[in-house]
Protein backbone atom coordinates (compact mmCIF):
# COMPACT_ATOMS: atom_id res chain seq x y z
CA UNK A 1 0.00 0.00 0.00
CA UNK A 2 1.04 3.49 -0.45
CA UNK A 3 1.67 4.41 2.87
CA UNK A 4 1.20 3.71 6.64
CA UNK A 5 -1.46 6.51 7.13
CA UNK A 6 -3.64 4.99 5.24
CA UNK A 7 -2.60 1.55 7.41
CA UNK A 8 -3.09 3.63 9.84
CA UNK A 9 -6.43 4.34 8.91
CA UNK A 10 -7.77 1.04 8.62
CA UNK A 11 -6.75 0.01 11.79
CA UNK A 12 -8.85 3.21 13.77
CA UNK A 13 -11.79 2.55 11.37
CA UNK A 14 -12.14 -1.17 12.12
CA UNK A 15 -14.83 -0.71 14.96
CA UNK A 16 -17.41 1.27 12.56
CA UNK A 17 -16.31 -0.15 9.31
CA UNK A 18 -19.23 -2.05 9.18
CA UNK A 19 -21.27 0.36 10.52
CA UNK A 20 -20.14 2.45 7.54
CA UNK A 21 -20.70 0.41 4.91
CA UNK A 22 -23.52 -1.61 5.86
CA UNK A 23 -25.82 1.20 5.31
CA UNK A 24 -27.99 -0.52 2.90
CA UNK A 25 -28.83 -4.51 3.31
CA UNK A 26 -29.71 -4.02 -0.62
CA UNK A 27 -26.65 -2.58 -1.54
CA UNK A 28 -24.56 -5.20 0.34
CA UNK A 29 -26.73 -8.14 -1.97
CA UNK A 30 -25.99 -5.97 -5.24
CA UNK A 31 -22.87 -6.07 -4.95
CA UNK A 32 -22.53 -9.31 -4.15
CA UNK A 33 -24.71 -10.48 -6.73
CA UNK A 34 -22.01 -8.56 -8.94
CA UNK A 35 -19.17 -9.83 -7.65
CA UNK A 36 -20.17 -13.58 -8.01
CA UNK A 37 -21.57 -13.25 -11.73
CA UNK A 38 -18.00 -12.18 -12.89
CA UNK A 39 -15.79 -14.57 -10.64
CA UNK A 40 -18.11 -17.03 -11.71
CA UNK A 41 -17.12 -19.73 -8.99
CA UNK A 42 -17.94 -23.56 -8.59
CA UNK A 43 -19.01 -24.17 -5.42
CA UNK A 44 -17.13 -26.42 -3.26
CA UNK A 45 -14.02 -26.28 -5.53
CA UNK A 46 -12.72 -22.65 -6.18
CA UNK A 47 -10.13 -21.46 -4.24
CA UNK A 48 -10.36 -16.80 -3.76
CA UNK A 49 -7.98 -14.76 -2.69
CA UNK A 50 -9.86 -11.44 -1.73
CA UNK A 51 -7.09 -8.85 -1.66
CA UNK A 52 -8.37 -6.19 0.65
CA UNK A 53 -10.95 -7.91 2.14
CA UNK A 54 -11.06 -5.90 5.09
CA UNK A 55 -13.83 -7.10 7.69
CA UNK A 56 -14.59 -9.84 5.83
CA UNK A 57 -17.74 -7.90 4.17
CA UNK A 58 -18.01 -9.30 0.46
CA UNK A 59 -16.19 -12.71 1.65
CA UNK A 60 -18.62 -13.61 3.90
CA UNK A 61 -20.87 -13.84 0.17
CA UNK A 62 -18.46 -15.03 -1.52
CA UNK A 63 -17.81 -18.48 0.75
CA UNK A 64 -21.33 -19.34 -0.09
CA UNK A 65 -20.08 -20.39 -2.88
CA UNK A 66 -16.35 -21.33 -3.07
CA UNK A 67 -14.46 -23.93 -0.81
CA UNK A 68 -12.34 -21.30 0.80
CA UNK A 69 -11.66 -17.14 0.61
CA UNK A 70 -8.56 -16.42 1.76
CA UNK A 71 -8.90 -12.82 3.31
CA UNK A 72 -6.06 -10.80 3.31
CA UNK A 73 -5.54 -7.15 4.22
CA UNK A 74 -2.63 -5.19 6.15
CA UNK A 75 -4.67 -4.23 8.92
CA UNK A 76 -5.29 -7.15 11.52
CA UNK A 77 -7.38 -4.87 13.38
CA UNK A 78 -10.01 -5.49 10.55
CA UNK A 79 -9.58 -9.43 10.29
CA UNK A 80 -9.88 -10.10 13.91
CA UNK A 81 -13.79 -8.91 12.56
CA UNK A 82 -14.20 -11.87 10.48
CA UNK A 83 -16.75 -14.03 11.41
CA UNK A 84 -16.11 -17.41 12.43
CA UNK A 85 -16.15 -19.48 9.47
CA UNK A 86 -13.55 -22.36 8.55
CA UNK A 87 -13.89 -21.11 5.01
CA UNK A 88 -12.44 -17.78 5.72
CA UNK A 89 -8.94 -17.53 6.08
CA UNK A 90 -7.50 -14.53 7.31
CA UNK A 91 -4.04 -12.75 6.33
CA UNK A 92 -2.29 -10.21 7.31
CA UNK A 93 -0.88 -9.31 3.72
CA UNK A 94 -1.25 -5.98 1.11
CA UNK A 95 -1.15 -6.58 -2.65
CA UNK A 96 2.80 -5.92 -2.91
CA UNK A 97 3.21 -8.84 -0.70
CA UNK A 98 1.09 -11.03 -2.12
CA UNK A 99 2.64 -10.01 -5.80
CA UNK A 100 6.12 -9.84 -4.93
CA UNK A 101 6.37 -13.63 -2.99
CA UNK A 102 6.80 -11.78 0.89
CA UNK A 103 3.99 -13.65 2.14
CA UNK A 104 3.61 -17.22 1.85
CA UNK A 105 -0.15 -18.23 1.35
CA UNK A 106 -1.82 -20.84 2.12
CA UNK A 107 -2.50 -22.90 -1.44
CA UNK A 108 -0.52 -22.88 -4.85
CA UNK A 109 -3.22 -21.18 -7.01
CA UNK A 110 -6.19 -19.45 -6.83
CA UNK A 111 -9.57 -19.93 -9.00
CA UNK A 112 -10.39 -16.13 -8.72
CA UNK A 113 -8.85 -12.98 -7.21
CA UNK A 114 -10.77 -10.20 -5.87
CA UNK A 115 -9.26 -6.28 -5.97
CA UNK A 116 -12.28 -4.66 -4.46
CA UNK A 117 -11.20 -0.48 -3.83
CA UNK A 118 -7.99 -1.39 -2.97
CA UNK A 119 -5.93 -0.50 -6.84
CA UNK A 120 -5.88 3.05 -6.04
CA UNK A 121 -3.65 2.31 -2.82
CA UNK A 122 -0.88 0.90 -5.11
CA UNK A 123 1.95 2.69 -5.86
CA UNK A 124 2.28 0.29 -9.27
CA UNK A 125 -0.48 -1.31 -10.33
CA UNK A 126 0.84 -2.55 -13.40
CA UNK A 127 3.78 -4.53 -11.61
CA UNK A 128 1.29 -5.41 -9.16
CA UNK A 129 -1.71 -7.33 -11.68
CA UNK A 130 1.37 -8.80 -13.60
CA UNK A 131 2.32 -10.54 -10.12
CA UNK A 132 -0.68 -11.69 -9.04
CA UNK A 133 -1.03 -13.08 -12.67
CA UNK A 134 1.17 -15.63 -11.46
CA UNK A 135 -1.63 -16.62 -8.17
CA UNK A 136 -3.98 -17.69 -10.62
CA UNK A 137 -4.63 -21.38 -11.61
CA UNK A 138 -5.70 -22.27 -15.15
CA UNK A 139 -8.97 -20.68 -16.11
CA UNK A 140 -8.52 -18.35 -13.12
CA UNK A 141 -9.86 -14.96 -13.27
CA UNK A 142 -9.18 -11.41 -11.44
CA UNK A 143 -11.55 -9.08 -10.74
CA UNK A 144 -10.99 -5.13 -10.16
CA UNK A 145 -13.52 -3.46 -8.59
CA UNK A 146 -13.00 0.43 -8.34
CA UNK A 147 -14.66 3.73 -8.43
CA UNK A 148 -14.29 6.01 -11.56
CA UNK A 149 -11.89 8.71 -11.60
CA UNK A 150 -14.09 11.71 -11.33
CA UNK A 151 -17.32 11.23 -8.96
CA UNK A 152 -19.88 13.38 -7.63
CA UNK A 153 -19.94 12.46 -3.58
CA UNK A 154 -21.09 15.35 -1.99
CA UNK A 155 -18.05 15.89 -0.13
CA UNK A 156 -15.66 19.30 0.11
CA UNK A 157 -13.76 20.79 -3.06
CA UNK A 158 -10.03 19.77 -1.41
CA UNK A 159 -11.46 15.98 -0.54
CA UNK A 160 -12.85 16.06 -4.37
CA UNK A 161 -9.56 17.46 -5.60
CA UNK A 162 -7.87 14.57 -4.06
CA UNK A 163 -9.81 11.64 -5.28
CA UNK A 164 -9.02 13.13 -8.81
CA UNK A 165 -5.35 12.89 -8.11
CA UNK A 166 -5.31 9.99 -6.44
CA UNK A 167 -7.73 7.91 -8.74
CA UNK A 168 -6.19 5.80 -11.74
CA UNK A 169 -8.42 5.74 -14.89
CA UNK A 170 -10.36 2.68 -14.94
CA UNK A 171 -9.39 2.37 -18.57
CA UNK A 172 -5.74 2.45 -17.45
CA UNK A 173 -5.89 -0.79 -15.01
CA UNK A 174 -8.07 -2.27 -17.57
CA UNK A 175 -4.81 -1.36 -20.31
CA UNK A 176 -2.81 -2.88 -17.35
CA UNK A 177 -4.26 -6.10 -17.04
CA UNK A 178 -4.61 -6.23 -20.81
CA UNK A 179 -0.81 -5.98 -21.41
CA UNK A 180 0.02 -8.80 -18.35
CA UNK A 181 -1.93 -11.24 -20.17
CA UNK A 182 -5.57 -11.51 -19.25
CA UNK A 183 -8.77 -11.16 -21.72
CA UNK A 184 -10.00 -7.68 -20.10
CA UNK A 185 -13.66 -6.58 -19.90
CA UNK A 186 -14.59 -3.31 -18.57
CA UNK A 187 -18.12 -2.58 -17.15
CA UNK A 188 -20.11 0.49 -15.45
CA UNK A 189 -22.66 -0.42 -13.10
CA UNK A 190 -24.53 1.66 -10.45
CA UNK A 191 -26.77 1.84 -7.48
CA UNK A 192 -28.91 4.45 -6.53
CA UNK A 193 -28.09 5.49 -2.19
CA UNK A 194 -29.79 7.79 -0.16
CA UNK A 195 -28.68 9.20 3.38
CA UNK A 196 -30.16 11.21 5.72
CA UNK A 197 -28.01 14.65 5.86
CA UNK A 198 -27.00 13.44 9.19
CA UNK A 199 -26.24 9.69 8.90
CA UNK A 200 -23.88 10.89 5.58
CA UNK A 201 -22.08 14.05 7.61
CA UNK A 202 -21.17 11.24 10.25
CA UNK A 203 -19.65 9.08 7.85
CA UNK A 204 -18.10 11.59 6.55
CA UNK A 205 -16.68 12.52 10.35
CA UNK A 206 -15.73 8.56 10.40
CA UNK A 207 -13.97 9.30 7.28
CA UNK A 208 -15.41 6.07 5.77
CA UNK A 209 -13.53 6.92 2.66
CA UNK A 210 -9.87 6.50 2.97
CA UNK A 211 -8.68 9.69 1.15
CA UNK A 212 -10.63 11.91 4.04
CA UNK A 213 -7.64 10.32 6.76
CA UNK A 214 -5.84 13.23 4.83
CA UNK A 215 -7.36 15.64 6.59
CA UNK A 216 -7.86 16.56 9.95
CA UNK A 217 -11.19 16.99 12.34
CA UNK A 218 -11.39 20.85 11.92
CA UNK A 219 -10.92 20.48 7.96
CA UNK A 220 -14.06 17.70 8.17
CA UNK A 221 -16.21 20.20 9.89
CA UNK A 222 -14.99 23.45 7.76
CA UNK A 223 -15.78 21.10 4.73
CA UNK A 224 -18.49 22.30 2.72
CA UNK A 225 -21.00 19.51 2.00
CA UNK A 226 -23.88 19.65 -0.03
CA UNK A 227 -27.63 20.29 1.04
CA UNK A 228 -27.80 16.35 0.71
CA UNK A 229 -26.09 13.43 -0.73
CA UNK A 230 -27.37 11.83 -4.11
CA UNK A 231 -27.37 8.72 -5.98
CA UNK A 232 -23.28 7.73 -6.84
CA UNK A 233 -21.62 4.41 -8.03
CA UNK A 234 -20.79 2.28 -5.06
Amino acid sequence: MRSDVTRAHYERLADKYDENWAYSPEFIEWMTRNLLSRLDLSPRRSRVLDIGSGTGLYARGLAEHASVVVCADTSSAMLERLPSDERLISLVAGAEDLAEGRVRLPHDGYDAILMKEVIHHVADPPQVLSGLLRLLRPGGRILVVMLPSEIDYPLFGAALDLFRERQPAPESIAAAMDRAGLRTELTYDEFPLVFSLNRYTQMVRNRYMSLLASFDDAELDDGNLRDAPRASRP
